[in-house]
């Protein structure tokens, strides 16, 4: 005798075996956002790409028939003269004392305070949060003559500066981009942590974990995609600076590399596309950096865009 089972209801949105996946509708206001931002990151790239083109190829021929005609002759002559005339690896190494320290000093200074701010209950943290953040409307040109004046005026022993001065040495720059890269740094990493839960800490105090290892042990790891997004930012920031390393270093070989590409400007001719390949050789540290953080920067991009 043969019994006939009733087959179960298939559940909301499932196919059946060999069906095809039914197609989903795009929406025409999916279709415009993503042209948009297709033309943004077309518009972003226009000007790397028009340089990398441009320091593949003499002068001469880009004089004759214009920047965006179709190339006659590929070299990389003016990547090696580039990097000789400009002394890049001096200036790679100035860049790089200034940098790394401040983006190091930063970090650390802006997640304690914001472990401070968001994980113990000190008076008026609200008020120096706010502060913090305000800090980051200052135009910093506006600060251009009174630091000049006062870095001047503070000395320095030899062993730390050449001139005895906190002007004219690397501790002066970085300084003054921790001084102002902290408050963003601090505004950041506060709103990230006020996302962990307060139970974790507090089970940390019931085991006798004191504030130092609270910080070091529970929240810091835990931050390491905000800090991560943070540290390929701030570093990109401050290597690319030319303003403060202009106005606090009067000593050339000082100078980071941003400076370096003044190096190859001549008298009374400047030739672009031997510029243009030092300013990609300029720029290859940064995409590096990026290269190596990108999993956390993205990371820390993408924080709270999904549940759970």
């Amino acid at each position: 005798m043969t019994v006939a089972v009733a087959e179960a209801p298939l559940p909301a949105g499932a196919r059946e075996p060999g069906e095809r996946p039914a197609r989903r509708r795009v929406k025409p206001a999916r279709v415009v956002l993503h042209a948009f931002l297709v033309l943004v990151s077309l518009g972003w790239l226009a000007p790397v790409l028009l340089s990398v083109y441009a320091s593949l190829r003499p002068y001469q021929e880009t004089a004759e028939y214009g920047y965006l005609s179709w190339p006659r002759h590929l070299t990389l002559h003016y990547y090696t003269q580039a990097w000789q005339d400009a002394e890049m690896p001096k200036y790679y190494l100035n860049s790089l004392v200034i940098a790394i320290p401040a983006v190091l000093v930063t970090l650390f200074l802006a997640s304690f305070l914001a472990f401070a701010i968001t994980r113990q209950k000190i008076p008026g943290g609200k008020i120096l949060l706010v502060m913090f953040t305000a800090g980051n409307l200052l135009p910093p040109q506006v600060l251009l003559i009174p630091l000049y004046t006062l870095f001047n005026r503070i000395p320095l022993p030899y062993a730390m500066s050449d001139s005895e001065l906190l002007y004219d040495s690397y501790w002066g720059v970085i300084l003054i981009h921790v001084a102002f890269q902290t408050g963003f740094c601090v505004f950041v990493l506060s709103n990230y942590m006020r996302t962990i839960p307060h139970e974790l800490t507090e089970a940390a105090v019931m085991d006798g974990a004191g504030v130092w290892r609270q910080y070091r042990q529970i929240v810091l790891p835990l931050c390491r995609p905000a800090l991560g997004a943070l540290a390929t930012l701030e570093f990109t920031w401050i290597y690319n600076d030319f303003l403060w390393a202009l106005v606090l270093i009067s000593t050339g070989d000082k100078m980071p590399v941003t400076t370096a590409l003044q190096n190859l400007r001549g008298q009374f001719f400047t030739d672009y596309n031997l510029l243009a390949a030092g300013a990609v050789l300029v720029a290859l540290p940064t995409v590096f950096v990026f290269s190596l953080l990108q999993k956390q920067f993205v990371a820390g991009l993408t924080l709270g865009a999904n549940k759970g």
